[in-house]
């Protein structure tokens, strides 16, 4: 079957299994794209700087060095950098998608492979791209335009008021036209993002809550059926002190005082493990909500919670400091009606940005050794290995106002007059390469201030940390 397609490109299928590569060379035969092959990581990076290809089919299981590696040496490359990168893998391999996701992959194509689902994938990432490149182009020649008018305006200054007036007016058209495509730039980017992550974390939370659901059911049976068994154990103990000795022998074996005292802590253990996993899930689905058309009233705290459960793991202790202490000071707050998806969103940017400022600032005891002069000197205060990062969420209500405060501070490094002042520009980030886009900040205050009609600030102050306030109407104008 013939299947149309709007979008020409060439597609690097990379993958050292030759049935993925058959089955995917076959979804796409008859599409008219070009194919390219690669079965390793070194491959993968030798034929992406040689044919610059639109998209990258990547594994992540591969000999040699694997899909992250491959993924972030392609990023760090100039030449390749802006290829976007989709990686294939198993739906159940959740942690690697959030890490592929963080080194600047795309999307995910899950195994077993649909072709359906391949074919609508890589299209939607081929318009993508084409359409960066327009922009790219369009921005280009706005820009140099621009620079004309400059130029012409600078010459012409001697004319008459009128013609400047004309000059000023062209120019800040042009001005506004630039900031609408960037506009339209970001939006394009945080819906298709938000899409994708959306459906994977839906995807992933459906698929295994049947089973966690299942499990966690016959726990509470099992621990009832081993507490009767013991029961009637003891119970044959008691009026049969004197057994066989075939049956004396195995209960030395199987040293059956220990077994009565240790299995139900087994199964009391399996319990409280499949709990903590069915409230992941719980969190995960709650974050993920999709219906972000209608206004709807909801618990504030509880999508800064699911936010802060699914961060749990980068809030935990590593080689390089200790664990962040979240210290959460909630208020009384009514229900508010807002869009709960895009809210979530804009907790999840503001509490990952106030992680990574308080990683940026730790430091180890051997490297405030070794640059203590240039430390000293920038009067910057840097977290030692031994200090406690922590994360302050503070909620309330302004009665006046009839609007929710909620408050966001960390004690982290901080941020310069030169980073707070571009810090609303689309694009502008502080993070190295593949770590950060420089869009989410200005996508929290187009959902706060846009599409919830309220406000987003912040103060910092360098080694001082940095505190964000969010402040929502208790009443959305937008239903």
């Amino acid at each position: 079957m013939n299947i149309p397609v709007l979008e020409t490109g060439v597609i690097l299928i990379v993958d050292d299994n030759p049935n993925n590569l058959e089955v995917l060379s076959e979804a796409l035969m008859d599409t008219g794209w070009e194919i390219l092959i690669a079965v390793n990581g070194e491959g993968a990076i030798a034929q992406a700087e040689y044919a610059c290809p639109d998209i990258i089919l990547l594994d992540v299981m591969m000999p040699g060095i694997d899909g992250f590696t491959a993924c972030q040496r392609l990023k760090l490359n100039p030449v390749t950098s802006d290829i976007p990168i989709i990686f294939m893998t198993a739906l159940s391999e959740t942690v690697d998608k959030v890490k592929g996701l963080s080194l600047g992959a795309v999307d995910y194509i899950t195994k077993p492979f649909e072709h359906e689902e391949v074919l609508a994938r890589i299209k939607t990432h081929l318009q993508i791209r084409n359409l960066t490149k327009q922009l790219k182009t369009d921005n280009q020649q706005l820009q140099q335009e621009i620079a004309h008018r400059l130029t012409v305006e600078t010459k012409l200054q001697k004319l008459t008021q009128e013609l400047e007036q004309r000059v000023e007016e062209r120019t800040f058209e042009l001005s506004q036209a630039l900031r609408n495509l960037q506009q339209a730039q970001v939006t394009l980017v945080q819906q298709e993002k938000m899409s994708t992550l959306g459906e994977l974390v839906a995807g992933i939370a459906h698929e295994i809550n049947n089973p966690v659901n299942f499990i966690l059911g016959n726990l509470s049976h099992a621990s009832e059926y081993t507490r009767n068994l013991i029961d009637l154990f003891q119970l044959y103990q008691q009026y049969y002190p004197n057994p066989e000795v075939e049956i004396e022998q195995k209960i030395d074996e199987i040293d059956i005082d220990f077994l009565m005292q240790d299995f139900p802590k087994i199964i009391a253990s399996m319990h409280k493990g499949t709990k903590r996993l069915a409230e992941m899930i719980y969190s995960l689905r709650h974050f993920s909500r999709r219906d972000d058309s209608v206004v709807q009233p909801i618990d504030i705290h509880e999508g800064i919670d699911s936010t802060l459960l699914i961060l749990q793991y980068r809030l935990k202790a590593n080689s390089e400091r200790c664990e962040i202490q979240v210290i959460k000071d909630y208020g009384t707050v009514p229900h508010v009606e807002c869009f709960p998806g895009p809210l979530n969103q804009v907790f999840m940017n503001l509490l990952a940005n106030a992680i990574d400022a308080i990683e940026e600032s730790f430091v180890t005891r051997s490297s405030c050794v070794a640059n203590f002069p240039k430390i000293a000197s920038s009067g910057v205060n840097l977290l030692s290995v031994e200090d406690k990062g922590q994360i302050t969420i503070r909620t309330a209500v302004h009665e006046q106002r009839s609007v929710v405060v909620i408050q966001i501070g960390d004690n982290g490094i901080g941020m310069t007059e030169e980073v707070k002042q571009r810090l609303s520009q689309p694009m502008f980030t502080t993070k190295p390469v593949g770590k950060g886009t420089g869009l989410g900040l200005s996508i929290s205050r187009q959902i706060i201030e846009e599409k919830h009609g309220g406000r987003l600030w912040f103060v910092s102050e360098p080694g001082e940390g940095t505190e964000f306030s969010i402040e929502i109407p208790l009443l959305s104008k937008k239903a």
